[in-house]
């Protein structure tokens, strides 16, 4: 048997190769992923709920199903985690909330269906910012979930769980959800990769919603390839979710070390407003390494970014609200401070604000967006402006609306978006590369990505927890 210290900082795709060889067992990676989780969870508080049963009857007719030559492609039983938002049929799932501690699910989400049909085992739910509505991870009702690289520090969110489980070594890929960058700000702060694609690619059924127009339910993982392998089995068409759009699903983990000769990528001086010495540091480095791996770099201003960001919280605080009205006046008490102080600040937004922010989406979605790009192929710039705050310091002002600065306009116009780790800064925290592409052009982020993260010389170590 492989041991645990040489399976848990495999990428998905390494351990994928070895479950196909036989060399290593669904239920060998399993066992040694739950005792990961027993010993480290604890410090980490990445899951809510852990399936430890389930994961491993699963990771059992996994191996069976190997054995007897019905593999099923590169999730066929590797561990994963799942955001507690996306529903479990039989397993509780509590979006972060009180209200929803003991909801059990008949159903299982979309994602969560199409994640079980090509394999994967499931062994828990992750932690997450109340309702996802929040970018530190710090719950009234669960716990704050602990940053792998300094445990001091907070994961970034609402995806916390995910983010420090896939750096820690919990799982080897999670779901997280992004609605101001939910998936991307905690990838960085936690340095592992995570991907919104484009809005419409990935079903919501079954996920409980934050913002309708502005929702993303994506992979995170420890390397590009392995977010396109999941983003492959969870995205299509899905009637259940008329928000879907009906385009083929790529072979997105195919052809990803073609190169970056001929790409134009755009640098928008509005990401580098008001950040990080040490994270604009280590971001123009990459931004250099992707242009001595052949890309051409374009400087750009773009401060229509700006706007972007400012409608999609004014549509993501609006829409919560909705969602919350009744809850929220009915059973005050049972919301953290600060979740109910931005269901408030909704209900008592003007209307005309979320119409005029509503018509910039659709004006952005419809091909504005797109056009900023001019003749670039790509948007380079910062996934988050700082690095992971201490917790002691969120406790006195929270950042949320801070650490949305870069990455909530792409969450408004609906393109796809990667952060991907660019190294450390010099106190030993992780910094994202944020690469942004035109609607329904996941293949080029996801090359380029690739190619950075293969290629760069700019190597990302594990995280000092063990």
């Amino acid at each position: 048997m492989t041991t645990d210290t040489a399976l848990h900082y495999l990428t998905l795709h390494e351990l994928a190769a070895r479950i196909k060889a036989k060399d290593v067992s669904p239920v060998e990676a399993t066992q040694a992923t739950l005792e990961r989780i027993e010993r480290l969870n604890p410090t980490l508080n990445a899951y809510i709920t852990v399936m430890s049963e389930q994961a491993l009857t699963g990771a059992r007719i996994a191996s069976d199903e190997i054995a007897n030559g019905n593999y099923r492609g590169s999730l066929h039983g590797v561990p994963v985690g799942v955001k507690d938002l996306c529903s479990t049929k039989g397993v509780r799932t509590t979006a972060g909330s009180k209200i929803l501690a003991d909801w059990v699910p008949e159903r299982d989400a979309t994602v969560i269906r199409k994640l079980r049909q090509a394999g994967a085992i499931i062994v828990g739910k992750t932690h997450l910012h109340e309702w996802a509505f929040g970018t530190t991870g710090i719950n009234d009702h669960f716990g704050t979930a602990h940053n792998a690289w300094d445990t001091d520090r907070v994961t970034g969110g609402s995806s916390s769980g995910s983010g420090t489980g896939v750096a820690a070594g919990l799982c080897y890929a999670a779901l997280g959800s992004d609605t101001g960058g939910s998936i991307r700000i905690p990838a960085s702060l936690c340095g592992v990769t995570g991907i919104k694609q484009t809005y419409g690619r990935v079903s919501l059924h079954g996920v409980v919603p934050l913002s309708w127009s502005l929702d993303h339910v994506g992979p995170m993982a420890r390397s590009v390839l392995d977010c396109a392998i999941v983003l492959e089995a969870i995205a299509g068409r899905d009637p259940q979710d008329p928000s879907t759009v009906d385009m083929p699903v790529d072979a997105w983990s195919e052809n990803l070390d073609e190169g970056l000769d001929g790409l134009r990528i755009a640098v928008p001086s509005y990401g580098f407003d008001g950040i990080e010495e040490d994270v604009a540091t280590k971001v123009r480095e990459a931004i250099s390494a992707l242009e001595g791996l052949g890309a051409t770099i374009i400087e750009a201003g773009m401060p229509v970014l700006r706007d972007y960001w400012m409608a999609a919280s004014q549509i993501v605080l609006s829409e919560a609200a909705a969602y919350h009205k009744e809850n929220a006046e009915q059973r005050p008490e049972d919301f953290g401070e600060s979740t109910l102080g931005r269901i408030q600040a909704g209900l008592d937004m003007k209307a005309t604000d979320y119409i005029e922010a509503s018509r910039l989406l659709a004006e952005a979605r419809r091909g504005a967006a797109d056009a900023l790009f001019g003749h670039a192929d790509l948007l380079a710039l910062p996934a988050t402006r700082t690095t992971a705050p201490t917790i002691d310091s969120v406790t006195n002002a929270d950042p949320t609306i801070g650490l949305t600065v870069m990455s909530a306009p792409f969450d408004l116009t609906g393109q796809p978006a990667i952060s991907v780790p660019c190294g450390l800064t010099e106190g030993g925290l992780p910094v994202g590369l944020q690469l942004v592409g035109r609607m329904f052009d996941e293949r080029t982020v996801l090359r380029a990505a690739h190619v950075f993260q293969t290629q760069s010389g700019i190597s990302m170590p594990h995280p000092p927890i063990d």
